[in-house]
């Protein structure tokens, strides 16, 4: 069955407790789970609602990752540690814990073999490891301000890693070479009025063919210190290091792009947060301005597609995991 964006809606909601930060769709889609400031993740069963919390960090969960058939969970978190999880298990404990970065880790992502998983922080560092046993298999330097995002190439061969400054670098993933870097100059801005550097990648995907590197974040920044500014996505041609086609809203609402889906049928979703609340936008390819837009009220900090391309979680501020179906509504 095709997504059809414009019939959009929320199908589910899911509540927690606390504010949530980052969520994912296992890769079995059976259950979507979400890290929140809580310190905990949350596994809610899709099918009957069924919530079981896993605790172990210090500090609040953004990022989230899994292994080829979803049995273990790796979850990193501001306390700069990476542990890894029985995904599925009634009573969760942590398998491995693992010191990764000094400071914020900030996001992981694994690689398309599912065999390394990339993580980075404010800790300036790019770091590669065993996805499966945990350990370290070389730190990658180049980044001098805070690394956000980490992306690999569908290839695996290639690594993109963006900071602060939406400085992107590109590593050679077996040597850890850096291969090049370039700067894409709407993804970041200095506020010479509260003196910072505000912006970088919030989010970041390669497309299938590996020719595009989409990055989303805030643009137009007025004021850092309040986080003014548009949201944006950006397609940049990965081997020239140019952007090629720029994304917005037709309402210029504030906010950032938190959440970033390339979908296989070839039109983007970027869900949105900020003082405008939360929004999932759509976009063709080559079009600057949105063709399809969802008020999701409360603003959104990540967002996931199930593997039946058709529902999207996103993560709110409010304490819930809304869950978003890209069909028609039934009765």
């Amino acid at each position: 069955m095709p997504g059809d964006p414009l019939q959009t809606h929320v199908a589910k909601t899911l509540a927690h407790t606390a504010p949530l930060l980052g969520c994912r769709f296992d890769p079995t889609g059976r259950y979507v789970y979400a890290g929140g400031e809580d310190n905990k993740i949350i596994r809610w069963e899709l099918a009957t609602g069924t919530k079981i919390e896993f605790t172990a960090h210090d500090s609040w969960v953004h990022s989230l990752a899994f292994s080829a058939n979803g049995e273990i969970l790796i979850s990193g978190g501001y306390d700069g540690r990476l542990i890894w999880w029985p995904a599925t298990a009634e009573k969760p404990a942590p398998i491995r814990i693992v010191e990764a970065h000094q400071g914020w880790l900030r996001a992981v992502a694994q690689s398309p073999d599912f065999k390394l998983l990339a993580s980075c922080g404010n800790d300036l560092k790019v770091k590669l490891w065993n996805l499966e046993d945990g350990s370290l298999l070389r730190e990658m330097i180049g980044h001098e301000r805070h690394v956000y995002n980490v992306a690999f190439h569908p290839d695996g061969k290639q690594l993109a890693s963006g900071d602060l400054t939406a400085k992107f670098i590109h590593w050679e993933v077996d040597s850890g070479k850096r291969v090049s870097d370039f700067a894409i100059a709407s993804l970041s801005k200095y506020d010479a009025g509260f003196m910072a550097d505000y912006g970088g990648p919030y989010c970041m995907v390669f497309t299938a063919d590996g020719k595009r590197l989409v990055a989303g974040g805030i643009t137009n920044v007025t004021n850092a210190f309040a986080g003014i500014g548009n949201p944006i996505v950006v397609e940049i041609d990965w081997e020239a290091g140019k952007d090629v086609m720029t994304h917005l809203t037709k309402a210029n609402i504030n906010g950032k792009t938190f959440g970033l889906i390339l979908h296989p049928e070839g039109f983007v979703i970027g869900s949105t947060g900020g003082q405008a609340g939360g929004h999932l936008y759509f976009w063709k390819p080559d079009s600057k301005d949105e063709f399809h837009t969802l008020n999701l009220g409360s603003a959104t900090r990540d967002m996931s597609m199930h593997p039946d391309h058709l529902q999207l979680a996103t993560c709110h501020h409010d304490k819930n995991v809304r869950i978003s179906l890209m069909a028609p509504k039934v009765g």
